[in-house]
């Protein structure tokens, strides 16, 4: 339910030194009226090997963005350079799912998928950020539902959309330290089953830390794509 233009600050402190290539997902935004519509996550790793057209990268994955890029590094390790994923979800795994919350009534079993897309956005910046936003931007988020609905389904689908154990590229696994406790269980799971994998902690943020950390996130690419030095702050092997 993001914009590749929530990236933008991210953006701009990687592109003094590298290329950076952002797009929206097919189903959202920009990319909302491609056809066919996206069925899996196989869908959106092909969608990324076209857009890379055999170009060698640093893949960058927030939430759902993080499975897409693990999956892709599975099948195409010779395209990747490096992963970073920012609090990619395991909802595949039984401790993902907390009973008794509201988390326990999820998005994607909303009646329609418009009502699922409020539902999911509430849940990420709650009801009184979501009660400001204008109307328009409402509209907008709303109909990206249908999106929404078949990545939710999907992804807790058998088998995985990764098996980590296959993943043979060098993954930085990160998280915000002010982020839920699943999310923090879902790093430590990740940093354990990958082969190749350190972590990383960005000490004051949630969810949305690739827009309000942007300049301790870039330095994690750059380090992950080989210009510049670690300064190990976060980094855990």
């Amino acid at each position: 339910m993001d914009r590749h233009a929530s990236f933008a600050r991210l953006r701009a402190r990687l592109t003094p030194t590298c290329d950076v290539l952002l797009y929206d997902r097919r189903g959202y935004a920009a990319s909302r009226d491609v056809d066919p519509p996206a069925k899996s996550i196989h869908d959106h790793v092909a969608d990324l090997m076209w857009l890379l057209g055999g170009r060698r990268a640093v893949l960058v994955g927030h939430s759902y963005g993080g499975d897409v890029a693990l999956a892709f590094a599975e099948h195409h390790p010779e395209l990747v350079a490096a992963a970073v994923v920012f609090e990619a979800p395991l909802p595949w795994l039984k401790f993902w799912h907390v009973p008794g919350t509201r988390r326990d009534q999820p998005a994607w079993a909303a009646p329609t998928p418009e009502q699922a897309a409020e539902r999911f956005v509430r849940r990420m910046i709650g009801d009184r950020r979501y009660d400001r936003l204008p109307a328009a931007t409402r509209a907008e988020l709303v109909k990206d539902g249908p999106a929404l609905v078949t990545e939710l389904t999907t992804i807790r689908g058998d088998p995985p959309p990764f098996d980590p154990r296959h993943v043979e590229v060098p993954v930085v696994v990160a998280w915000g330290s002010e982020t839920v406790e699943r999310n923090r269980r879902g790093a430590d799971w990740l940093a354990t089953s990958l082969p190749y994998a350190t972590k990383h902690e960005v000490v004051g943020a949630r969810h949305d830390g690739h827009r309000t950390h942007s300049k301790e996130l870039a330095e994690v690419i750059l380090v992950a794509a080989g210009l510049a030095p670690s300064s190990r702050r976060g980094d855990q092997s």
